[in-house]
C-alpha cells in the first residue's frame, strides 16, 4: 500500500510528489498527459524565470526533481477512486492500486471556440495569437488589437480585465447575438469595449503587415486580431473526487479546508480543481501546503521513523 496517491501530474501533482518524496514517503504519481500547462508557449509570470519557460520545459525540470527523490511516475489514467476501509483504491487502466491517502490534482480543461480545428488552434496557441489566460500573459498584449470571445458576465469581466493592457478590446459573441444585460453593456460601453454578435466560424492565421493575426468570420464579416481570448469557461476535473464523495461547488470545484483536505478523510486536492486562482504559483502552494498536512496525517496513524 503507498503512503499517498497523487492524481495529476501538473505544477501542483510534481509540486506535491516532490514534497511528499524528500519526506520519506512511499509515493506514485499518476500522469495522463494532460496538464494544461503542457500548452504553455512561455511564460514569463512564473518567478525565477526573467526570460521566460515553456510549460513543457517547466514540467520536465519538476518531472526530474521529483524521481531524483524517488518519486514514482506512470503515464496512466486513473478511472475510479473509491475509499476501502482506512485508505483507498485507486484504479487505472488495467490495474488496481491502495493508497493510505490521495491527492487530486487534475485541473481543468479550457472550453475551445467551436469549429476552431486543431491545425489552426495549435499553432495559434504556440504563437501568442490564442491565450488563455490574462492574468498570465496579458502583459503580453500590452497595446495590441485583442479580441475576446464570449458574452455575458464572464465575457464582460474578461474584456475588462484585458482593458488594464489595451484600450483596443472587442468583445464577439461566440455563437449569436450577445447575451448582456444592462450593467453588463453600461460597463462595456464606459470602457469603449467594442460589441460584434456572432457565430465565429473559418478561423485562419493570417499574414498582415505587423505580423501574423488570427481572423475569423463575425456577424460584421471577417476581423483579424493579434491576439485572441476564448472566454468560454472550463470543465473541471473533480469527477473522481465526487464519485468518492467529496463535496463540490454547483460549478465543480472541490471544496477543501485550509489544509487542502476535501470532505472525505484522507483525500486531498489542490491545484484548479479547488476554487482559486488558477495559477501555476498558486497552485504549487496549496500543494505544498496538502504535502505538509498529508505527511502530518500519516504520522498520526503511526509514527515516521527512520
Amino acid at each position: 500500500m503507498d503512503d499517498c496517491i497523487i492524481i495529476g501530474a501538473g505544477p501542483a501533482g510534481l509540486t506535491a510528489a516532490i514534497y511528499l518524496a524528500r519526506f520519506h514517503l512511499a509515493i506514485r504519481l499518476f500522469d495522463s498527459g494532460s496538464s494544461r500547462a503542457a500548452m504553455i508557449p512561455c511564460t514569463h509570470n512564473h518567478a525565477g524565470f526573467p526570460d521566460g519557460i515553456s510549460g513543457p520545459a517547466l514540467l520536465g525540470l519538476m518531472q526530474a526533481q521529483a524521481a531524483r527523490y524517488g518519486a514514482r511516475r506512470e503515464e496512466t489514467k486513473v478511472t475510479a477512486l473509491a475509499r476501502n476501509g482506512d485508505g483507498f483504491v485507486v484504479t487505472t487502466n488495467g490495474a488496481v492500486h491502495r493508497a493510505r491517502t490521495v491527492l487530486l490534482a487534475t485541473g481543468v480543461v479550457n472550453h475551445r471556440p467551436a469549429h476552431l480545428l486543431p491545425e489552426v488552434h495549435d499553432p495559434a496557441l504556440e504563437r501568442g495569437l490564442l491565450r488563455y489566460c490574462p492574468v498570465c500573459d496579458g502583459y503580453e498584449v500590452t497595446d495590441r488589437r485583442v479580441a475576446v470571445i464570449g458574452t455575458g458576465d464572464h465575457g464582460t469581466r474578461e474584456a475588462l480585465f484585458l482593458r488594464g493592457f489595451t484600450r483596443d478590446i472587442t468583445l464577439v459573441s461566440p455563437e449569436a447575438e450577445h447575451a448582456l444585460d444592462a450593467p453588463c453593456a453600461r460597463a462595456l460601453d464606459e470602457a469603449g469595449i467594442v460589441r460584434v454578435d456572432g457565430p465565429c466560424g473559418g478561423y485562419a492565421i493570417e499574414a498582415a503587415e505587423a505580423g501574423e493575426r488570427l481572423a475569423f468570420d463575425t456577424a460584421r464579416g471577417r476581423m483579424a486580431f493579434d491576439s485572441v481570448y476564448p472566454a468560454l469557461g472550463s470543465r473541471i476535473r473533480s469527477r473522481l473526487a465526487v464519485e468518492a464523495g467529496a463535496r463540490a461547488s454547483d460549478e465543480g470545484c472541490l471544496e477543501v479546508d485550509d489544509h487542502q483536505r476535501t470532505s472525505v478523510p484522507g483525500l486531498f486536492a489542490a491545484g484548479d480543481v479547488v476554487k482559486g486562482l488558477d495559477q501555476i504559483s498558486h497552485a504549487m502552494g496549496e500543494a505544498g501546503v496538502a504535502a505538509t498536512a498529508i505527511r502530518n496525517l500519516l504520522a498520526e496513524q503511526r509514527p515516521l521513523r527512520r
